[in-house]
């Protein structure tokens, strides 16, 4: 997504907090409590820094005024998945040093079975990090999509029961993309409108939803804003 001009800090704060007050009621553990009143936590991706080391990036939040942020723990992130137990920690004290938080951890996780999702995530359930974001996926177009969101559907329970044992909340971002599950958003709601939100959600992104759904994005925040993990906000064309 290709931005015409960058935000300014003021911009971006003020665009963030529109955009999440339609969660505010159903998603309490994501405000930061001010003066007599409660705001969204601004959650920043460190994905366009994910090179700097833990000392780095915890500075370089602490400047841009982040309350925390959301890192990349997945093949070729900020941090390896199967390198989470070594350096998770380091990540957390050196934001924690800076009064930051490590809020949410963006994996490639799609099922329980894959390779470090139970190591991944038990770390990050000991390390007081309860929001991760699953990984994508794609529909195979020859097939039936009925039959696909079904299946699909059996593995995000999977993965919430694990998140039940662990106190994980995993949120699923809606994607734009001709084959991309959770694009419509409707399918996303079809499989996981019976899950408990405290362990299976949404991570809704307005940019996407957007593309996919022109005018229509607040019908579909309104169908899984009980299910919201976080509200991602992108600045596009």
């Amino acid at each position: 997504m290709k931005s015409p001009h960058l935000l300014t800090r003021r911009e971006f704060a003020t665009a963030t907090a529109a955009a999440a007050v339609a969660s505010a009621a159903v998603s309490p553990g994501l405000f930061a409590q001010g003066e007599g009143e409660q705001r969204f936590k601004i959650i920043g991706f460190t994905k366009p820094f994910q090179n700097l080391n833990f000392e780095e990036t915890a500075n370089t939040v602490e400047k841009i005024g982040w309350d925390g942020i959301e890192c990349p723990v997945r093949p070729k992130g900020q941090i390896e998945p199967e390198r989470a137990p070594d350096e998770l920690p380091g990540l957390v004290e050196a934001l924690k040093k800076q009064g930051k938080e490590l809020t949410i951890i963006t994996t490639a996780i799609t099922s329980v079975s894959q390779p470090h999702t139970e190591q991944l995530l038990r770390t990050a359930a000991k390390l007081g990090i309860r929001r991760y974001r699953l990984g994508f996926l794609k529909y195979d177009l020859a097939r039936s999509i009925a039959d696909q969101v079904t299946e699909i559907g059996a593995r995000l329970r999977d993965l919430a029961a694990f998140n039940t044992e662990v106190g994980l909340q995993a949120g699923f971002q809606n994607h734009s993309g001709r084959d991309q599950v959770g694009a419509p958003v409707w399918d996303l709601w079809t499989m996981i409108k019976d899950l408990d939100p405290r362990h299976m959600g949404v991570c809704f992104d307005i940019g996407h939803a957007t593309i996919e759904g022109g005018v229509s994005p607040p019908l579909a925040s309104r169908l899984v804003q009980l299910h919201f993990t976080a509200v991602s906000v992108q600045y596009f064309l």
